[in-house]
């Protein structure tokens, strides 16, 4: 794994991605060169090809990363599937490009090239991933670990390891027990240690280049600290849980996170730098956003007016930055009676009281639009935690650890656990979001936020996440 802005990124997508940009850049020299270069002549009559080859390439990249094509399981083969997602990630960027060449004509190459440079470019990124997918089983993307540990938590590391996404593929090597912690795992898969044998010497028995700790009362010695050093030094990687998880669900895990682990372990950037960059981001995507989606807001309107003339807004208080409370506004999706009862409730799938166009602006998410307001205001950022309602901030805060922690940030329209998780209506569900929001705090960048952005726009047109 690559760690960029302290977010972690897979080595193998890395280098495909930026494998497929250098490629499509040389894709349309190629097409320019077979269209604009009359023989003997000496340059093409562009001014700036190479910022239109890489404006072409982004585009197509940004469209395929909207498509999820850099989170393909490659184990699974070049199946059609693949092939026919290319498609439409094509026609989205040639729309991108239409735009930008609106913008800039400078970069405009013609619909002849640009027909060409497509052309090739569509066989450029099958043969690329072709290749990609007749490597994806060498013993080069598959790393062997050995955990320390044999109770609940080594059992969950386990289990995670054995589910990863293609790009990092784990074989585990095995489970070293330790005192004072109830086997949870196969005991089929505990490692014996010959009498004189070091943890170096079972990783390089067994082969393995990361070690995972995942011991949890670390008193009384059930901690090999030497040994682990030894490690280190030798070039085996060690890692506690805590970072396991991080690194591999993108999210930090309440149940075994440690205050200190918070404290020592890097990241929640609240720098000037980082804060003023924030801002720039938000006011930008955020007038970018209300330009493009106004006819949309105005259709929405009109719509839920005609529907059953009730509001076309509605405002709901919510917990903001440092606990402080604002008023959030989105087009209303529920009837205007939707909490009779009197107390907050959470929000349902198939929810009964949610109107017929309140269904569909919710499925497209729509209803958030209005929320850029909020964020011209300062209220919120683009990016970040989901605001929750007082009535459920202060049961939760009672419930769950850490759960303050998501306060540290402005609340965003969408963030890191919309995009990653599914639909929230419990406390259960309140748990796996809140990890996927401290991972976002505590390691928030731009290019997360790009990365956020990016996923939402996948969510909008595909469906899934909160």
């Amino acid at each position: 794994m690559l760690k960029i802005s302290n977010h972690y990124v897979s080595k193998v997508a890395a280098s495909l991605l930026l494998i497929e940009i250098m490629m499509l850049i040389a894709a349309f020299h190629a097409g320019a060169a077979i269209l604009l270069l009359p023989v003997g002549a000496g340059t093409p009559p562009l001014h700036n090809l190479m910022a239109s080859a890489l404006t072409f390439a982004l585009a197509i990249v940004f469209s395929m990363s909207t498509f999820g094509m850099y989170h393909q399981d490659l184990a699974q083969g070049f199946r059609p599937r693949l092939f026919l997602q290319l498609l439409p990630a094509f026609a989205m960027a040639v729309g991108i490009l239409a735009v930008v060449f609106y913008l800039a004509p400078s970069l405009y190459v013609g619909r002849g090239v640009l027909l060409l440079v497509l052309g090739i470019g569509l066989g450029g990124v099958v043969l690329v991933r072709a290749m990609f997918v007749s490597g994806s089983q060498s013993k080069m993307l598959t790393s062997r670990l050995i955990f320390l540990g044999h109770g609940a938590v080594a059992k969950e590391c386990g289990e995670l390891a054995a589910n990863t996404g293609s790009y990092q593929k784990y074989q585990i090597a095995g489970y070293v027990a330790t005192p004072n912690e109830a086997c949870c795992v196969n005991t089929g898969a505990l490692l014996a240690m010959d009498l004189g044998d070091s943890l170096v010497d079972l990783a390089r028995r067994y082969k393995a280049r990361e070690i995972v700790v995942t011991v949890q009362e670390r008193r009384g010695g059930a901690l090999p600290i030497k040994d682990l050093l030894e490690c280190k030094l030798q070039g085996v990687k060690v890692i506690d849980a805590t970072t396991f998880f991080e690194r591999e669900s993108g999210q930090i895990r309440v149940d075994s996170l440690q205050p200190s682990w918070l404290v020592f372990g890097g990241g929640f950037d609240q720098s000037p730098v980082r804060i003023v960059m924030k801002r720039v981001f938000d006011l930008v995507v955020s007038a970018v956003i209300l330009a493009l989606a106004l006819p949309v807001m105005l259709l929405t309107a009109a719509a839920i007016r005609l529907e059953d003339g009730g509001p076309v807004f509605y405002q709901q208080e919510r917990v903001g930055k440092d606990g402080r409370r604002f008023f959030i506004l989105k087009f209303r999706s529920m009837g205007t009676n939707a909490e009779q009862a009197g107390a907050p409730q959470w929000a349902m799938v198939r929810d009964p009281r949610v109107t017929r166009i309140g269904n569909i602006i919710r499925k497209c998410r729509i209803d958030e639009l209005p929320q850029l307001l909020n964020v011209f205001k300062g209220e919120m950022s683009f990016v970040g935690p989901r605001p929750e309602r007082p009535y459920f901030v202060d049961q939760l805060n009672a419930q769950l650890r850490f759960y303050q922690l998501r306060h540290s940030i402005k609340p965003g329209i969408t963030g890191w656990a919309q995009v990653r998780y599914g639909y929230g209506a419990s406390v259960s569900d309140a748990i796996q979001k809140l990890q996927y929001d401290l991972y976002y705090v505590k390691n928030n960048s731009l290019f997360l936020d790009v990365l956020v952005l990016i996923d939402t726009l996948k969510v909008v047109l595909f469906g899934g996440g909160r």
